[in-house]
């Protein structure tokens, strides 16, 4: 009896999980098709070449050279695997791969993440501001900071990606196009397959933990750790879930969390402060250290700036309610 149960309750756990999921994945796609599809034209007329040498003198400042905008701009239009395809075309030191690793970790996949947090309650605008200077802001800080000497360029990187290789001339060859074309509407085609499987694995869990109690146990455990983060205490199993999956695929348990009213929008957004900075810190950390960059600097410089950015919300929003209640006192 106990048996047949258990089952029953996986099994309404299932059928809950169904719903959101496929919710959650039309509207991902709904980005990021598009999206993919752009990156696709501006790199195959050359166009994302020029943006890359626009960003050039940026880069110096950054103490980077000028063809690092290539990997910056590759995260920011797509993901951390296309950062690293294009860094396999390059010849940079570990520093310099250190300070680039951290500006990727804080603006990649941008398009994608800020239309998330912005279903999730928070102001586009501010969410894209937020991301785009704490990547400025922490390349700035790394190339004043570290050491002059970290380590030799690194050659032959052991990294191929997916997505966007960008060029490194200018034109357009149109008979090579049909050939583009099919190869992305193939890799598109499984993203799309391979997105809607990820998101319902993990709507499943959710909807398991949900079922079985297993959601609250975790929320209080992380209740002591969020409030040192400045956190509502009831996003810890939202914190565990962005930080092992990101973000985007996180955002299946976050717009579902709002969706049912468990998580307020305003909650939502102070913890999008810290997420939009600081998730997926298993894969893309494994990534990164895999090509030589250190463990410290590929998790603490996103971990702090999420928490800064979460506490000054919360400053911010304190200040706001007092000068209200002077003005209405």
């Amino acid at each position: 009896m106990e048996k047949q149960l258990f089952i029953r309750r996986i099994g309404t756990a299932g059928k809950k999980a169904l719903k959101p999921a496929f919710i959650t994945a039309r509207f991902l796609l709904c980005i990021m098709i598009p999206v993919s599809f752009a990156v696709l034209i501006l790199d195959f007329t050359g166009i994302l070449y020029y943006i890359g040498q626009f960003l050039g003198p940026l880069m110096r400042f950054l103490g980077l050279p000028g063809e690092a905008a290539l990997v910056f701009i590759s995260s920011v239009f797509v993901n951390i695997y296309s950062a690293l395809a294009v860094i396999g075309t390059l010849n940079l030191s570990i520093r310099e791969l250190t300070v680039l690793a951290a500006m990727c970790f804080l603006a990649h996949n941008f398009f994608v993440e800020c239309v998330v947090m912005k279903k999730t309650g928070s102001s586009l605008t501010k969410m894209v501001f937020l991301r785009l200077f704490s990547a400025v802001l922490a390349g700035w800080v790394l190339n004043r900071i570290l050491p002059a000497e970290m380590g030799r360029p690194v050659h032959d990187n052991p990294v191929s990606g997916t997505g966007v290789g960008v060029v490194h001339s200018i034109g357009i060859d149109l008979a090579g196009l049909p050939v583009i074309l099919r190869a992305w509407l193939i890799e598109t085609l499984l993203n799309v397959l391979r997105i809607f499987l990820i998101i319902l694995s993990i709507m499943f869990v959710q909807k398991v933990l949900d079922e079985f109690g297993i959601m609250k146990l975790l929320g209080r455990a992380m209740a002591p750790l969020m409030v040192v983060f400045g956190l509502p205490e009831h996003t810890g199993y939202l914190w565990i879930v962005v930080n092992l999956v990101g973000l985007a695929y996180g955002s299946a348990v976050l717009i579902e969390e709002v969706r049912s009213g468990a998580v307020s929008k305003p909650d939502a957004d102070l913890f999008n402060h810290y997420a939009g900075l600081s998730h997926s810190h298993l894969e893309d950390t494994l990534l990164f250290v895999s090509i030589g960059i250190p463990l410290f600097w590929a998790v603490i410089p996103r971990l702090v700036l999420g928490i800064l950015a979460v506490w000054i919300e919360r400053l911010r929003r304190f200040l706001v309610m007092r000068s209200y209640r002077v003005r209405v006192g």
